[in-house]
């Protein structure tokens, strides 16, 4: 018997219009989601992008431009401008959101030397979050993702939750992208999709889940 998840990504402040990585549309999704939680899902969890000071994933630790790039330990890091900076405004959830609901939340990128898009692991394995032995532990089948960005944080994940033996499927009007490069967001839907992850919409889910 299949048992089912609301796996929400990084509505933040910093992600959302006027924050440091703000998505101009990110606020559209927060009323999604906030109908989303209140369905019988067997979890509701949720991820905060975590990072200290002078991460290695912001542009102004390298000195140099947001949208550049370095090399780490042999993996292509795309700089960023800083965001999500742990005692800031910036990596709090929305106010608008319905967090009250979520039974974990799981904090990545807490690691100066390594990024993390994936809610479950650093870019290079070195970390979990805990976020798969907590599905794990109550028997979680099947993952619904909503959250910022698409081809960043929820694709990794996707990915990642592929690997893991989950099944995913996305709410994709409940998903915004960056599209840092045109075209991005719709690269990363596609290869989901060809990875075997679903892809849903809100009305969907809101039927499916009773």
């Amino acid at each position: 018997m299949s048992k089912q998840a609301l796996v929400v990504v990084d509505v933040q402040n910093d992600f959302l219009p006027g924050g440091a990585l703000g998505i101009a549309t990110g606020d559209e999704i927060i009323p999604l989601i906030n109908r989303l939680v209140l369905l019988p899902f067997d979890v509701r969890v949720a991820s905060q992008d975590y990072h200290p000071e002078h991460h290695s994933s912001f542009a102004s630790t390298w000195g140099k431009k947001p949208g550049e790039h370095v090399v780490i330990n042999g993996i292509v890091q795309t700089l960023w401008p800083d965001h999500c900076v742990q005692g800031t405004p910036g990596v709090e959830f929305s106010p608008q959101l319905d967090k009250k609901h979520f039974e974990l939340v799981a904090h990545k990128g807490v690691n100066p030397e390594v990024d993390s898009y994936s809610i479950f692991f650093d870019s290079q394995k070195h970390r979990a979050t805990g976020l798969d032995q907590f599905l794990q532990k109550h028997e979680i089948t099947d993952l619904y993702f909503a959250g910022l960005a698409t081809e960043y944080c929820v694709f990794y994940s996707v990915v990642d939750s592929i690997h893991l033996g989950f099944k995913p499927h996305v709410i994709i009007d409940a998903c915004r992208g960056i599209d840092l490069a045109p075209g991005d967001v719709e690269k990363a839907i596609t290869t989901m999709r060809e990875l075997g992850a679903e892809i849903v919409t809100t009305e969907q889910v809101l039927k499916r889940i009773q």
